[in-house]
């Protein structure tokens, strides 16, 4: 189940929903419903998944999408933390061939992944500038991206600065689209009872989450889930939003 857009123009959400979210995304943009533009931080550098995926890539179904990003859910890998940033295409590979083999995922269930060097790379298909619906949160995949930062961050652990600052980048980004405060808590319906929600229902979530916030686990890590806070004002910083505490939001 998704949200449609609220207000003046839930109608015509409502009826475009049936046929695809993403058109009453591009309806709305045409109606004149945007973010404010001093709240729309820069994209980071993001390395595509080619550069990763070579020729080890499976037949898959066409990708999904939303209608936006509103939530951001972040997660460790739990693989070794110490790799060298050269080898991460090999390990993020190693992981797809994990996912789509063993599990028989269509993909990578991650959005994108990002290694203690601080390097983005795109992981699920569907294209990095659009609102691909992931397979990263069991209940919360819609209206979400799935952030994996590559390691074990289990309490104690040290977490790279480049990694978060990273992650706050990305964030800031991804949620500067459907202009979300990443500092604020967001409603989303759970879509499956595996969740930490029953199936329909909604829960207020933060817009940046970790993966616990929706699902009984212990991912990300208690290190990089003591890190949220942080990661949560430095997005907002790139989106040029006051220090001024977020006040809670409902897109």
């Amino acid at each position: 189940m998704l949200w449609c857009l609220p207000g003046a123009a839930a109608a015509l959400a409502l009826a475009l929903c049936a046929t695809g979210v993403e058109r009453a995304a591009t309806q709305a943009r045409s109606a004149g419903i945007r973010p404010a533009a001093q709240h729309v931080a820069p994209r980071p550098p993001i390395v595509p998944r080619a550069r990763w995926l070579g020729d080890a890539a499976r037949r898959q179904p066409p990708p999904r999408y939303d209608d936006a990003v509103v939530a951001v859910f972040l997660h460790h890998t739990d693989t070794p933390n110490g790799y060298d940033c050269a080898d991460t295409p090999r390990i993020i590979r190693d992981l797809y061939a994990g996912q789509t083999g063993a599990r028989d995922w269509d993909d990578i269930g991650y959005n994108f992944l990002v290694d203690r060097c601080g390097t983005i790379y795109e992981g699920r298909a569907g294209g990095i500038d659009r609102p691909v619906t992931g397979a990263h949160t069991q209940g919360f995949n819609h209206r979400t991206t799935g952030i994996a930062a590559l390691g074990t961050f289990t309490a104690g652990v040290p977490v790279p600065r480049a990694l978060t600052d990273a992650i706050a980048a990305l964030a800031a980004w991804k949620l500067g689209g459907s202009g979300t405060d990443p500092r604020a808590t967001v409603r989303l319906v759970s879509s499956n009872g595996r969740s930490r929600y029953a199936a329909g229902s909604t829960a207020t979530l933060p817009a940046v989450a970790g993966h616990d916030d929706g699902y009984q686990t212990s991912c990300p890590g208690a290190a990089l889930s003591a890190r949220l806070p942080d990661i949560r004002e430095r997005a907002a910083r790139l989106q040029g939003r006051a220090q001024a505490p977020a006040r809670a939001q409902a897109p």
